[in-house]
């Protein structure tokens, strides 16, 4: 038995539903990660949100990314997020956090920030899109490694530094005397 093309009752295609849904998951984890009290459930609740972040890139036609960010962002840079915390044995944030006391400021940016965003949609001549636009995997690669190759051995140096200076910090010096107060 194959699905309708269109959910009966509401008219909508699978994907519309299916965007919406990871659309709502991304900003319920994302509000999560930001406004939750202890650091390490909110380091769980950016992976979620990495994740759903990767099944919307999955959604709009490109594998390629959506892997790049499992692989990076879930695998790589979510972890070394939660090893530092743990490393540094730093588990619950303050009891009163300073952006609670400028949530006027917020909400007033906010206000701002989707007014122009809703001016800019409004008068922007958007093309029509046709199907999703599949990216070839051979076309990035070629990409990556001779356009932009000294930018790629950049990034991974930075990276490793961030790494190396990442372990120096965690490394605690049990020979140095406790301060005394």
């Amino acid at each position: 038995m194959t699905l309708p093309t269109t959910i009966p009752l509401l008219g909508w295609t699978w994907n519309d539903l299916l965007f919406l849904i990871l659309g709502a998951v991304l900003i319920g984890t994302a509000l999560m990660v930001v406004l939750g009290r202890n650091i390490i459930r909110s380091g769980l609740w950016l992976i979620l949100c990495f994740a759903t972040l990767a099944g919307l890139y999955a959604l709009l036609g490109n594998p390629l990314v959506a892997v790049a960010q499992v692989l990076v962002y879930m695998g790589a840079i979510a972890v070394l997020i939660l090893f530092a915390i743990m490393l540094t044995q730093t588990k619950a944030g303050p009891a009163a956090l300073v952006f609670h006391h400028q949530a006027w400021a917020a909400a007033l940016a906010a206000i701002v920030l989707g007014g122009l965003l809703a001016i800019v949609t409004g008068v922007s001549d958007w093309p029509l899109v046709g199907p999703f636009m599949r990216t070839s995997t051979e076309l990035v690669a070629k990409l990556v490694f001779s356009d932009f190759l000294l930018a790629f051995e950049i990034v991974g140096v930075l990276l490793l530094a961030a790494v190396i200076g990442g372990v120096f910090l965690a490394k605690r010096d049990d020979d140095r005397p406790e301060p005394q107060e």
